[in-house]
């Protein structure tokens, strides 16, 4: 019995795929149909049909799946321990320094390499 639900659920969510795939080609179409239109309609009209074929897609099983993985996501984004302003300042100061010394190293190892080349090319 559990396989007939799960096959008919499975079925049922392949039609509400297929209709919210649907509704966002339509929504597309409308959006260049009626470019004679304001802009602003035309951007609210298709914002409309985005979120109505989300909310369909989002009643699917993997729709399900799909809000549950971003609450968890989210959850562990709370989790997280942010750096504190002055942490922040002070890493990037350590960038921007050795960033500068590497291009230096760099831009002498190259002019010291071009000295030599030419003192055995010319």
């Amino acid at each position: 019995m559990a396989e007939t639900l799960e096959q008919t659920n499975s079925g049922m969510d392949k039609v509400k795929l297929i209709l919210a795939a649907v509704l966002l080609l339509v929504g597309f179409y409308g959006f260049y149909q009626f470019a004679d239109q304001p802009q602003l309609y035309r951007v609210l009209g298709i914002l409309l049909f985005v979120i109505i074929a989300a909310g369909i897609a989002l009643t699917t099983t993997k729709g399900r799946a799909l809000m549950g993985f971003m609450q968890s996501a989210r959850t562990e984004v709370r989790k997280m321990v942010w750096p504190t302003r002055a942490e922040t300042l002070q890493t990037t100061l350590v960038i921007l320094v050795v960033v500068v010394l590497v291009g230096l190293f760099l831009w002498l190892l190259d002019t010291f390499l071009g000295w030599i080349m030419s003192m055995i090319i010319g």
